[in-house]
Formats: C-alpha cells, sequence, structure tokens
C-alpha cells in the first residue's frame, strides 16, 4: 500500500483485521515520508508486519521509476528506525529455505541448521555432521522475497511499459468496473513476468503489450489459491492468498484505491494442495 494514502489504506484493508495502532500508524506517516526523501525513492510502499514471538518486523519497500526495478527493502522493530535489507541472493535462498517455524523478532538471532557432508579420507567415504548458523535478517529477506514474487498483485491497467521498456505508474487509471474486478484476470503479479514468456504467439495476440505485460493470477497454481470477496455492498473487492496466510489486497472498483498488506508469520501453507 502506497505511504501517501496510508490511512485510507489500512482502512480499506481493515476487514482482514490488519490494523494498527494510532501511535504506530503516526510514526509510520512520518517516517515513511522521511524514508522517501532521504533515499529518494519514487514511491515507498508499506508492505506489512512480520510478526515475531519477541518483536514483530514493519516492512517498507522503496520503488525508483521504472515501477519493475528490483524494489529496496527496509524493516524497523518501532516504525521510525529503518534498516536497508540487501538483495536476495541465492545463497541466501539455498540457506533459508531449510528454517522452519516462527521468527524471533531478532535481526541478529541465530538457527542452528545440521546438514549431513561427505568427507573423503583416503579411499573411505565418511558421513560428517556440520552445524550451519543462519541469522534472522537472512531469512527474513528471503521470506520477503517469496511473498513477493509469489503473491504481491496489482490490477491490470495500474501500470503501463513504454514502447523502450521502464514501467510506469498509469496516471489514466481509474479502477476496474465492478464486472472486472470480480474475475481474476484482471489482477497480475507485480513482478517480471515468467509464465508470459512460455505462451504462443496465438495467445498472445489478444493481449495489449503496454497492459498485459506481466503474469495473470488465472493461471496461478494450485488452482484455487486466492480467495475473492466484495465488501462494503459491492464497493470494495478483496482478495486472500490461501498460500501465503496473510496477505490481503484490496480494491475499491472505479477509484485508484488498491494495493496489498501481508499480516503474519511469514510461514507458507505447504498443505494447500490438499486442502483444495
Amino acid at each position: 500500500m502506497d505511504a501517501e494514502s496510508l490511512l485510507l489504506s489500512l482502512e480499506l484493508a481493515s476487514g482482514s483485521g490488519q490494523g494498527l495502532s494510532p501511535d504506530r500508524r503516526a510514526s509510520l506517516l512520518t517516517s515513511l515520508l522521511l524514508v522517501k526523501r532521504d533515499y529518494r525513492y519514487d514511491r515507498v510502499l508499506f508492505w506489512g508486519r512480520i510478526l515475531g514471538l519477541v518483536a514483530d518486523y514493519y516492512i517498507a519497500q522503496g520503488l525508483s521509476e521504472d515501477q519493475l526495478a528490483p524494489r529496496k527493502t527496509l524493516y524497523s522493530l518501532n516504525c521510525t528506525e529503518w534498516s536497508l535489507l540487501p538483495p536476495a541472493t541465492e545463497e541466501m535462498v539455498a540457506q533459508s529455505s531449510v528454517v522452519k517455524g516462527r521468527f524471533m523478532g531478532d535481526p541478529s538471532y541465530e538457527y542452528e541448521h545440521i546438514e549431513l557432508q561427505k568427507v573423503n579420507e583416503g579411499e573411505k567415504v565418511f558421513e560428517e555432521e556440520v552445524v550451519i548458523q543462519i541469522k534472522e535478517e537472512t531469512r527474513l529477506v528471503y521470506v520477503i522475497d517469496q511473498i513477493d514474487k509469489a503473491v504481491a498483485i496489482i490490477p491490470r491497467g495500474a501500470l503501463f511499459k513504454t514502447p523502450f521498456g521502464p514501467t510506469h505508474v498509469n496516471r489514466t487509471f481509474e479502477g476496474l468496473s465492478l464486472s472486472e474486478a470480480k474475475k481474476l484476470s484482471s489482477y497480475f503479479h507485480f513482478r517480471e513476468p515468467v509464465e508470459l514468456k512460455n505462451k504462443t504467439l496465438l495467445e498472445k495476440a489478444d493481449l495489449d503489450p503496454s497492459l498485459d505485460f506481466m503474469d495473470s493470477l488465472e493461471h496461478d497454481v494450485p488452482k484455487g489459491s486466492w480467495s475473492i470477496q466484495m465488501e462494503r455492498g459491492n464497493t470494495l473487492v478483496v482478495l486472500r492468498s490461501l498460500l501465503w496466510p496473510g496477505l490481503t489486497f484490496y480494491h475499491a472498483p472505479r477509484t485508484r484505491n488498491y494495493g496489498y498488506i501481508y499480516v503474519g508469520t511469514g510461514e507458507k501453507n505447504m498443505d494447500l494442495p490438499f486442502m483444495l
């Protein structure tokens, strides 16, 4: 959700219970504006909150003029002091994917993972237990990256791609119509396309290259991983992810009000395919 319309956005997303105390809201309003100024971002999004056992992580993301360029991620424990997180690397993903359970809420906390490694001694091969230390800050980077790739979404038409490559905010976007807002095909993943590149020319024939340049939600696997509901007398459409419980997207049809927020434990619902 855009930091400049934070109070309205939190109100629209409050149907899922994603609320903040008045002092947290006030702190976020002022600190995110300072983050935007100091880091010289084009836009700042309040990404959400990852719940820890000791403390919670408040997450924000800075966007450059090209909306699909890699986003800069920051975290805070008190909504006033923000720390920049490094981008996710393949090494981070490999290390953090083995960690399970809740976050602690302490960036310096270290998880221990025991790994079996083969050791050669002459002609004999032994299996040796090696303890690998994984910092919680590294796991935080990994989880945010996974959620962004899987469930960060945006309505069709909110962004447009210029013939020269960069992607910009569509200033003429006036919201989806009520009938379009009820379809999963009207929403895209807010990242570089993956599935679109595999489509045939015949499948791409009906697509508008300036608007339909991202992957649609209708082909997500497993099918049924999104819950779509109308609230407040059909004036608000809400999408909830069943794959990453806690992710809520909201859009008021025929208006520019849209956004998503994640408030959860940072744990993926691995049992979803068996629940559908």
